[in-house]
């Protein structure tokens, strides 16, 4: 065995153990607890897991939603009970051994770039589009480096005004504090907030996907597509990468990528080309074992 990942979540805690191939040997997933403490405990059970099955110096990596500040370990999340709290600290202490950290959205986009759908390109961008919106920029199979520990909040950049006058969309304060992120309209939540704007009714993501073809469904899908693709492009001018690989629930819609490439098309200028936009490969795999090869990388890099 070559290393090991623990993907934590929202709803599961799932423990990956990865051959030479990087492909899962076995894996253990239990749900999330509600409490802090319960959550500390369970992230040190998948741990003991994996060292009763491979050996205790296996470089292990944790992928976990939300932040947590580079210098202190403190956790910003929406999903899980552990903002407020110092996170990356109490987990070393409840596991005593080394463990490397990385936010679940890196970890998906370096897990697609070395392993899964972008893994023949230079540069990918892995795009989240589910519950929450976020990603990762991976140059010649590296993260890039992340000197504040915000790098890749792309759910948090601000909508463009125009497309909130366009659309008639009430100003919303995000979970993170700040106001009209890109996550309070083109999430999945965020979706359904849109239908309630633009048509007046309650319409949940999947409604919205399976009618986007008859009113008003269609004013909904084509106002996400839009929004989605002044995101791409925002990302598109700063990093400029050869393949965005998207993943998350929103991404498993039927057609998806094709409406979003024609939308990123119409938002880049005219003459000038777009990336690759791709379907993920890893499926539920993908969270550990980006978070498997982050610790390995570590561990190769350590003088």
């Amino acid at each position: 065995m070559i290393a090991a990942g623990i993907d934590m979540g929202g709803t599961k805690i799932e423990a990956q153990i990865f051959g030479a191939n990087w492909q899962a040997t076995e894996s253990q997933r239990i749900s999330t607890p509600a409490t802090y403490g319960d959550i500390v405990e369970a992230i040190a059970r998948q741990h003991d897991w994996i060292a009763a099955r491979t050996s205790p110096d296996i470089p292990v990596g944790i992928c976990t939603t939300g932040l947590t500040t580079p210098e202190a370990g403190v956790s910003v999340a929406s999903n899980v009970p552990t903002t407020g709290k110092p996170f990356r600290s109490d987990i070393k202490a409840a596991i005593g051994a080394p463990v490397a950290f990385i936010n679940d959205c890196r970890a998906f986009a370096l897990s697609e770039a070395r392993f899964g759908a972008g893994r023949h390109a230079r540069s990918v961008l892995g795009l989240i589009l589910g519950t929450g919106i976020g990603g990762g920029f991976v140059l010649n199979g590296r993260l890039i480096p992340d000197a504040t520990g915000v790098g890749g909040e792309i759910g948090h950049f601000g909508i463009p005004g125009r497309l909130m006058e366009k659309y008639g969309l009430p100003s919303v304060t995000c979970g993170c504090g700040r106001v009209d992120c890109f996550e309070t309209y083109a999430s999945g939540p965020g979706m359904e907030r849109l239908a309630a704007a633009i048509t007046g009714q309650s319409l949940n993501s999947r409604h919205v996907a399976a009618n986007r073809h008859q009113a008003p469904e269609a004013k909904v899908w084509s106002a996400w597509c839009e929004l989605i693709g002044e995101l791409m492009i925002c990302l598109t001018f700063c990093v400029d990468p050869e393949v965005i690989v998207l993943g998350g629930g929103l991404s498993k819609i039927a057609g998806v990528r094709d409406a979003l490439t024609e939308a990123l098309q119409r938002a880049q200028y005219e003459g000038f080309g777009i990336p690759d936009i791709r379907s993920a490969d890893g499926g539920d795999a993908s969270g550990a074992r980006g978070a498997a090869y982050a610790a390995w990388q570590a561990r190769n890099d350590a003088p």
